[in-house]
């Protein structure tokens, strides 16, 4: 805990004139609440024996009114008890609706993308991660005081659309489309690369692309009624999928935007001579100052865009109007190698902006054969919306027969399925497995809602019910809830520094489990007076803290389970 912490830190410097960081671990509980080897640590730096500096220490911590007992174990570990009262009234001075925050980014702007899908393609699983995430990173910089922006940059604009365009009058027509929609214009897409991929890159269905893909940058009006139409049913689509997981941005500018500037981008880096002009056309931007053998393609032969030229274009449009301290890119693991060239580009052109490329792993599933391998249409579901209806189809399962309505069914879906993505370090490849998702015991969403909701029932029976003094409680009862509570701002501010949310979804499954096993040995609404407005006045700030933690994640409470 940071107050324990920095009273050790504070006798350390007093005695020894040392700054060190104090690390402290939660023992078994007969050797107490806290341990550190601290003076091992120190003895190397002061050229003592480890035991003369607990003496000295311990000794000095007995004065300390929020220790009871301070010992020495084997050769200088410090093991510490402290008082629950003491603890209590650190929590709630500390408390308020808002617990966890801090003001650490104050006075700084980030721009969060996320979750950036292609246009007239229905919206895929694969999208799921950099949407979860994006909004993780938004809400842990808020709480940690930043100003956040964030932009859906759309991919509506580049090659695809030449592809949708060239393929949509060859494969379909205005009535599917008009029946279809979304899905129609997916199919499209599939038919249309597999045509490219029959007649060869320069086949006649692949030079159509192109051909209108420069249509479109030079407002060929067919060209541009064609990527409004697609775009408008894409939106659409979007939309109500976003809507389904909760999840908003500020701005939607999207490629298109940026092409238009793509071109000056480009002048700007061939005139700074960071770029270079190939006989053929193409320009690239070499970085080999950076550890990159192979350059970076900004624009083709043709004069055509590239990702690069309207990332490139997208990156200064947003130093002239936001100027941020830091951008996010919520980007999946397999762009790793392009964003490290991007970001190498912008420092070679000068940009002071922090540019984060927030990745992470893939969604598995796993085989009949228990074996795992990345989500895909030929072993399960890769649509957003048909996961989603699979996922609210599965909650009712889980809360049939109980009086729980629509809304409740859909916040259990979403919570079980943001949850699975939250469970572990954002790098790694993630398993998806229904059976583990929705269940109510263990490291799940359902799990942490059901213990929230258990917590707010309490709560809720209590409604009228008048806090009375309890200035004599002495909370030993409630000690490890409210140990977990103090350690919860100190998470936040971790989870915010490297953008790692599952430290917050560990967190939360270490309250439920602790609230858990304080249900085993205390009652609440019938317990006496001073005893029940205690743990009334704590249970009000266990809530909360459930409300802040989900709430970074994008998971509700439901009202029942």
């Amino acid at each position: 805990m940071n107050k324990v912490a920095q009273i050790i830190q504070a006798i350390i410097l007093n005695q020894f004139n040392v700054e060190i960081d104090v690390n402290l671990t939660r023992p078994k509980p007969e050797f107490g609440d806290f341990a550190t080897n601290i003076s091992m640590q120190l003895s190397g730096k002061l050229g003592k024996n480890p035991r003369e500096i607990a003496q000295v220490l311990v000794q000095e911590l007995k004065a300390e009114e929020l220790v009871e007992e301070a010992t020495i174990a084997g050769p200088g570990f410090i093991n510490l008890k402290v008082s629950a009262t003491k603890l209590e009234q650190l929590l709630s001075q500390s408390f308020n609706e808002n617990y966890g925050s801090s003001n650490d980014g104050e006075g700084k702007t980030a721009i969060v993308e996320y979750p950036s899908p292609n246009m007239a393609k229905p919206y895929s699983v694969g999208h799921l991660r950099p949407g979860n995430q994006g909004w993780a990173a938004k809400k842990l910089l808020e709480f940690a005081g930043w100003n956040v922006i964030t932009d859906n940059h759309l991919g509506d604009y580049g090659t695809p659309f030449g592809i949708w365009v060239a393929g949509f009058l060859r494969f379909s027509n205005e009535e599917k489309l008009a029946e279809r929609g979304i899905y129609e214009l997916g199919d499209v897409y599939i038919k249309t690369k597999a045509a490219i991929k029959e007649e060869g890159e320069n086949g006649p269905i692949s030079k159509e692309a192109q051909d209108w893909l420069l249509k479109l940058e030079n407002n060929d009006e067919t060209a541009v009624f064609y990527a409004d139409k697609f775009k408008k049913i894409s939106m659409n689509h979007i939309h109500n999928i976003m809507g389904r997981l909760k999840i908003s941005t500020d701005y939607e500018y999207g490629e298109a935007f940026f092409a238009p500037y793509g071109k000056e981008a480009v002048k700007e880096l061939l005139d700074k001579e960071i770029a270079m002009q190939n006989p053929d056309g193409s320009v690239i931007v070499p970085l080999e100052e950076f550890g990159f053998d192979v350059p970076l393609l900004v624009q083709k032969s043709n004069g055509a865009p590239l990702y690069a030229t309207t990332d490139l274009a997208t990156i200064l449009f947003r130093e002239r109007e936001f100027t941020p301290d830091k951008v996010v890119y919520s980007v999946g693991a397999e762009q790793q190698f392009y964003f490290s060239q991007l970001i190498a580009m912008a420092k070679k052109l000068g940009i002071k902006t922090e540019l984060y490329h927030l990745w992470f792993g893939v969604i598995d599933q796993k085989n009949e054969d228990g074996t795992r391998e990345k989500m895909s249409s030929r072993k399960g579901v890769v649509l957003m919306e048909e996961l989603l209806n699979v996922a609210e189809s599965k909650a009712r399962e889980v809360v049939s027969g109980r009086d729980v309505g629509e809304e409740d069914v859909k916040k259990i879906a979403l919570g079980a399925i943001k949850f699975s993505d939250f469970a572990a370090d954002r790098r790694t490849n993630i398993l998806f497995d229904w059976d583990n998702i929705f269940a109510l015991t263990g490291f799940s969403g359902p799990y942490i809602q059901y213990s929230a909701i258990r917590v707010n029932n309490i709560l809720r029976k209590e409604v009228d019910y008048e806090i009375q003094d309890f200035s004599s409680y002495d909370f030993e009862t409630e000690k490890d809830v409210i140990l977990q509570l103090l350690e919860f701002p100190n998470i936040i501010k971790l989870a915010a520094r490297d953008l790692e949310p599952h430290k917050v979804a560990k967190y939360l499954y270490d309250l439920a489990r602790e609230m858990n096993r304080y249900y085993e040995k205390t009652r609440v609404s019938d317990a006496p007076t001073a005893d029940k407005s205690a743990r009334l006045t704590l249970l009000k700030k266990v809530s909360q803290t459930f409300k802040n933690g989900l709430d970074i994640l994008g998971i509700e409470v439901p009202e029942k389970m």
